[in-house]
């Protein structure tokens, strides 16, 4: 007997309801923080409490070699949405925004939202400010960030307005040269580097920024049939290292031990280390030379305070992830923008291509993985991130106005010891005497690091050269690239098959794409 019709098509879509229910589109909660060093108990660090850091590690893949690639926030958060690096979009700097350089591409949260993710982003996942923005397109609903400022001491606050009262600049005006630069001068004024308030946790942003991620999830519990890309950025450890005083009690400062090496590489060009005039902005820092013992401590101090903080304000929303039920479908990804000089080299802040700039966190845990808990010594970076995504989602290889610069470490996810491949790339600007502006373009292997100084374009002869050697010399301590030119060959041979690096776009900015949001 015939079966009618109408009966075999709702089979049909009972039986295809059913498959989609056994294999449900994966969630992505993708949580980004800012100034983020591997200074981590899952990586080895003894000093440091970060319980929750650690938990998602143990559900995961921990890469230990992974590389961010320009250390600083606008250009590897570039990097992170779009896939390209620094020198495939030519900007290097805070306040340009990529779609100068790139105003049909498509970012990772854009390609999830294509294929039916609704895509939310709270807090800091592109830099905003510095004349830079968010991009309205990668959302399906407008971004959210927390109010509040970067201090809640009525001592801080004042200085900062004592600052701001006598500051020549005035409240308008514009950052003066890059970070990592002798004589820069930010666009904001600046109070004292730390405070330890004894105040709640929602009394600075990351602890409202939580509150705000358990309520997205939440809303997103209620729509079972919606899978959601979430996009989750804290803002601290970034300077000043503010974070209720209870964070700062779990540590005894005079604990913690100086960097071994307080001097800059032997041998290398003068202009490679930063000046770190990020951090000589802030009220309590002295405007030149070094900092004494004292400052080093209260600053690293405040730095595993400030960590500890936001690794409390993770652990609500991994909380409230597993509360819901929704953690064995979440694909679940930690990055740390670049990481951070803590005194090593004399330096501070980020902007260099030395190891403790740009050496990153990463944490990877997949629904269906059977890595739990491994830690992978493959090499990473940051571009690697979109197509790593969209493989572990179960999309298709994307197809873009652009062609990505990383390559998907889904397979390493999915059993922890898959390779990835021989090297990693990232950047940071420079002015050169007698040269002008020059890149410090460089590629990173399992041991080696060679850094190549030179204008966009300029002949390769001109160029001066960085060597390193991770196994002789972990703490950098000379520039080995005189003595050993057939590294040096080989590691320029891997440098020269990736495009020549484009000069810095202008900021001539087109207009912002629109969409229609959801409400």
């Amino acid at each position: 007997m015939n079966t009618p019709f109408a009966v075999r098509l709702a089979v049909f879509f009972f039986a295809g309801s059913l498959a989609a229910a056994e294999n449900p589109r994966p969630n992505v909660l993708l949580v980004c923080v800012d100034d983020l060093k591997p200074l981590l108990g899952s990586y080895g660090a003894p000093t440091i409490r970060t319980p929750n850091v650690d938990r998602l590690a143990a559900r995961g893949v921990r890469f230990e070699r992974a590389f961010c690639n320009q250390a600083v926030c606008a250009p590897s958060r570039n990097a992170l949405m779009t896939g390209l690096r620094s020198t495939s979009l030519g900007i290097y700097d805070l306040a340009t925004n990529f779609r100068v350089a790139a105003p049909a591409a498509v970012t990772v949260a854009q390609y999830f939202q294509q294929h039916g993710w609704r895509t939310e982003a709270l807090g800091k996942i592109m830099h905003r400010g510095h004349g830079n923005r968010e991009d309205a397109a990668s959302w399906s609903v407008p971004h959210w960030a927390p109010r509040g400022g970067n201090y809640v001491a009525e001592s801080s606050l004042a200085a900062q307005a004592q600052k701001g009262i006598s500051d020549p600049r005035g409240p308008s005006a514009k950052a003066k040269g890059e970070p990592g630069d002798p004589g820069y001068q930010p666009a904001d004024v600046k109070g004292p580097a730390v405070e330890s308030p004894d105040v709640p946790d929602d009394a600075y942003a990351d602890g409202k920024l939580a509150a705000e991620a358990i309520q997205r999830l939440r809303a997103a519990k209620a729509r079972p049939a919606e899978p959601f890309f979430l996009a989750v950025g804290f803002v601290k450890p970034h300077l000043p290292f503010s974070a209720p005083k209870k964070y700062w009690d779990w540590y005894d400062r005079n604990s913690f031990p100086l960097a071994p090496v307080q001097t800059a590489p032997e041998g290398a060009p003068d202009y490679a280390p930063t000046a770190w005039g990020e951090l000589r902005a802030y009220t309590d820092i002295p405007p030149t030379g070094p900092l004494s013992a004292d400052q080093q401590r209260e600053l690293i101090h405040g730095y595993h305070a400030a960590v500890s903080y936001m690794d409390a304000q993770l652990g609500r929303v991994l909380d409230e992830l597993d509360r819901l039920d929704l953690a064995a479908n979440t694909i679940v990804a930690l990055w740390g923008d670049h990481g951070w000089h803590l005194g090593d080299h004399g330096q501070w802040c980020k902007h260099s291509n030395y190891e403790e700039a740009v050496r990153i966190p990463l944490i990877v845990a997949a629904p269906g993985a059977a890595a739990r808990g491994v830690a992978s010594r493959a090499l990473v970076e940051t571009v690697d991130i979109f197509p790593t995504l969209t493989e572990l989602a179960g999309l298709p290889g994307p197809k873009l106005p652009q062609t990505l610069d990383g390559r998907s470490f889904a397979a390493t996810v999915r059993d922890g010891r898959a390779p990835t491949k021989e090297a990693v790339f990232h950047v940071y600007p420079r002015t050169r005497p007698g040269v002008g502006a020059v890149l410090g373009r460089a590629v990173r292997t399992e041991r080696y690091r060679l850094v190549e100084w030179k204008a966009p374009g300029a002949d390769p002869a001109t160029a001066e050269l960085e060597l390193y050697d991770y196994v002789a010399d972990p703490l950098e301590k000379k520039n080995l690239a005189a003595g050993q030119p057939e590294v040096v060959a080989h590691l320029r041979h891997l440098l020269a098959q990736q495009p020549e690096a484009r000069p810095q776009v202008k900021s001539n900015e087109p207009a912002a794409p629109k969409k229609k949001k959801k409400r």
